[in-house]
């Protein structure tokens, strides 16, 4: 079926229920960012292959609603689909609601697969719509004509020794019970596949870049019941799960557990991070306690083991990327390579690593103005051949026995205009000054945003993207709770949170720079203002210096990149040839 076909047969069904309006969007009933292939219900739709968006349709008109990241993706992937790009003015909001008020008639009605529906989502749909006399039903209008739909995994699952992680499950058990005793909760589900991994110590491969498992958690003060295929773990595995006091049941068990809740009883869930349809299949009288996973916070302050380890991966990672860019340097020119060659070199040379997994996300090898778009993923349509001129971004990262790694680097692969040694060195001082920073403790993301973005907005320059995200441990490349950007999202950046930081600039048709590193907080001093916080530089991989333009930089500013470079040829050396060292060498010279 074509995309044009496919969206006539769901108004056709639209049409059979007397439904005005048809959401779908990018999610899974765990509210997964990255998607199992059961799930890619957009790109099975309209063509749209980013990570963020949601299609509306109706009989007369179909909109993909979407991001900055992904406006020149959507337009080229939509064209011909009958779905029309529906620009966001705001990052990771629900514009599409507003519109579906202001657009449909009082009394229509609003389907969609409500387990693909956050709580929150649901939530804010139902109060928004009601007052206009618009109502939310479940309907999956795809499952009908999606034939050759990809089943959910069946990979294996494994579990990682506690040696390598630093916590037993029952001792992690054991604080989410005390949250329980906060909160006034007798329940707690879990549906949040990185929650999940997390909290039981389980890996696995149901998601492309995120070792995770498909699965689900229902825990009180007596049981942890995990719903899992139960095929995926051994009876060994099992019994060393039964020992942390977690018994395993069937994936498909978690809706009947749900609706068979004791009466009046009360239940803790995250309504970012559980479909609306569980929420649904709750008995009348359980009383719905709606915050964050406990677990959230827990899991992204790592703690002393998974911090050491993560070290050493980033020293692997280093070695994978100096040798990337000392053969990019050396044959650029001299052999073809192309922004798909590229990238697959780096992956070639992070294969060579002991303990290396698989990327932790797709690369983004973004040659020119390729390097404009943010999220930009080459194609053999798009595949652009690297010459000896102008710039090329690398976003790269990898997953390891154990730690995940995220980082970027542009690169001057020749000559360059006077435009974008600025760009790159307004970058470049955005990116120290958020690096180098000293703050107190209590400080908040969207303040480390600003400080970072300052030395770009003095220019009168901006970028449409945050500054930072959180980074798990041999986990998900995206974890929260804390980002850095314009958002006032009110975590508190703690010690032991591992947390990206990442200006750029980005001139459509031009150029497009990010440069960045993985951070993680330490404690700094305390003085009679109270205790003071820095970051911690934890990846390892030389800043290119060549197009810096020196007269910019502030002398802190300065002292911060030769000290950085210097560490990375410190840390990296023991593990190079003589003729890598060399290379390095003159790669972190001081300016």
């Amino acid at each position: 079926m074509t995309y044009k076909e496919k969206l006539t047969a769901i108004r056709k069904q639209m049409h059979a229920d007397n439904v005005q309006a048809y959401l779908i969007p990018s999610a899974d009933p765990h509210m997964s960012e990255y998607l199992p292939k059961h799930y890619n219900c957009i790109p099975f739709t309209s063509g749209f292959r980013g990570s963020a968006g949601t299609l509306v349709i109706t009989q007369d008109f179909a909109g993909l609603w979407t991001d900055s990241r992904y406006f020149e993706q959507a337009a080229e992937q939509l064209d011909g689909s009958g779905f029309e790009l529906v620009k966001l003015k705001v990052q990771h909001m629900p514009e599409y609601i507003q519109w579906l008020g202001e657009t449909l008639p009082h009394g229509s009605v609003v389907a969609t697969d409500e387990k693909l529906l956050s709580i929150l989502s649901g939530d804010l749909l139902t109060q928004t719509l009601s007052d206009k006399g618009i109502s939310l039903t479940h309907k999956d209008y795809l499952n009908p004509i999606w034939q050759d739909r990809p089943p959910l995994p069946t990979d294996a699952a494994f579990l990682i020794e506690e040696q390598h992680i630093g916590q037993s499950v029952s001792s992690k058990l054991k604080e989410i019970r005390a949250a329980l005793t906060k909160y006034q909760a007798d329940f707690h589900l879990v549906s949040s596949l990185d929650d999940m991994a997390w909290l039981f110590n389980i890996r696995g491969k149901d998601v492309n870049y995120n070792p995770v498992v498909l699965s689900f958690a229902l825990i009180n003060q007596d049981y942890a019941k995990l719903f899992i295929n139960p095929n995926k773990l051994t009876e060994a595995e099992k019994e060393t799960l039964l020992k942390n006091g977690v018994e395993v049941f069937p994936y498909e068990a978690i809706e009947n557990a749900l609706a068979h809740l004791p009466e009046n009883s009360s239940i803790l869930i995250d309504p970012k991070r559980n479909c609306y349809a569980y929420l649904k299949v709750l008995p009348a009288t359980v009383k719905v306690i709606k915050e964050t996973n406990p677990s959230t916070v827990l899991k992204a302050v790592k703690n002393e083991t998974e911090l050491a380890n993560t070290r050493t991966a980033m020293v692997k990672d280093g070695v994978a990327l100096t040798r990337f860019f000392k053969w990019i340097s050396e044959n650029i020119g001299k052999i073809k390579i192309t922004e798909l060659s590229a990238a697959a070199k780096l992956r070639s040379y992070r294969a060579e690593q002991n303990g290396f997994v698989g990327d932790s996300f797709t690369t983004i090898s973004a040659y020119k103005a390729h390097g404009a778009l943010p999220h930009y993923s080459a194609s053999t349509e798009s595949d652009s051949e690297l010459q000896p001129e102008s710039l090329f971004l690398v976003d790269s990262g990898g997953q390891y026995f154990y730690g995940t790694t995220d980082i970027t680097r542009t690169i001057s692969l020749g000559t360059n205009t006077e435009e974008e040694c600025m760009d790159y060195t307004l970058v470049l001082k955005g990116m120290i000054d958020g690096s180098k920073l000293r703050f107190p403790k209590g400080t908040c993301g969207y303040q480390i945003d600003a400080i970072t973005r300052k030395p770009i907005w003095e220019q009168g320059i901006n970028y449409g993207h945050g500054t930072g995200h959180g980074v798990g441990y041999f986990l998900n490349v995206h974890e929260g709770p804390q980002v850095f950007n314009p958002t006032n999202n009110p975590v508190a950046i703690e010690l032991g949170m591992i947390t990206s930081i990442e200006p750029g600039i980005y001139r459509p048709g031009k150029h497009g720079i990010r440069i960045e590193n993985l951070v993680n907080t330490v404690s700094n001093t305390t003085t009679e203002f109270g205790e003071f916080y820095a970051f911690e530089a934890l990846t390892l991989a030389a800043i290119n210096t060549r197009i810096v333009k020196k007269t910019l930089l502030e002398q802190s500013q300065i002292q911060w990149l030769n000290d950085y470079n210097a560490m990375v040829f410190e840390k990296l050396s023991p593990f190079l040839t003589t003729e890598e060292n060399n290379w390095l060498k003159k790669e972190t010279q001081a300016i």
